[in-house]
């Protein structure tokens, strides 16, 4: 389903599922490498070093594992805030260093009911698959779309997709809800989006 509640495209469910195909293939150390330098490259971009606040993610499956940047971003001082699925859709819990997670739908790991709601200006965004557009393609439910809409509302939210090369595909079909992306880092780089 999309945003607006139309059926998604077979396209993009054919990219999606090449692509994370493509992302499972790749060897546990191959990604936990990759994982260290796109970690390192976050660290050093200019935007995240001057956010209070980041909004990142705990990684399922073969993502990103974000893990070790979170521990980075804290010991800088940096307050770190990660989603929560909620009927509603995504809100933006803060995610306290001691503080244990909860499970929470489609196998995340989120902050517990207690921990504060917070609106991130800077979002680090898991996807299945991008384009040099900076399109992308999530797992198909629309929340960070949703969450992105409702959170530009008040002021443009820098949004950074996080994935490994091996997830680039030439074309993301794009509709009126999809929102680009404000750049995508993989392990070889930031990827400044080219627009459409």
């Amino acid at each position: 389903m999309t945003i607006d509640g139309s059926p998604a495209s077979p396209d993009k469910a054919s990219l999606r599922k090449a692509a994370l195909a493509r992302r499972d293939g790749l060897a546990v150390e191959a990604r936990e490498t990759a994982s260290r330098r796109i970690a390192e490259i976050v660290l050093g971009l200019p935007q995240i070093a001057a956010a209070a606040l980041v909004s990142a993610y705990w990684p399922i499956r073969s993502e990103v594992d974000l893990r070790p940047l979170v521990a980075a971003l804290r010991a800088r001082g940096q307050a770190v805030a990660l989603p929560q699925v909620t009927p509603d859709g995504l809100v933006f819990r803060l995610a306290a260093e001691d503080a244990a997670l909860s499970p929470g739908g489609f196998g995340l790991s989120e902050p517990g009911p207690d921990s504060a709601i917070v609106e991130p200006r800077v979002l680090l965004v898991p996807l299945a698959a991008f384009d040099r557009r900076g399109h992308r393609i999530g797992y198909g439910k629309g929340y960070y779309d949703r969450a992105l809409a409702r959170l530009d509302a008040t002021g443009r939210t820098l949004a950074l997709g996080i994935a490994f090369s091996a997830q680039e595909t030439p074309l993301v079909p794009a509709g009126p809800h999809d929102r680009a992306l404000d750049g995508i880092v993989t392990e070889a780089g930031l990827i400044h989006p080219t627009g459409d």
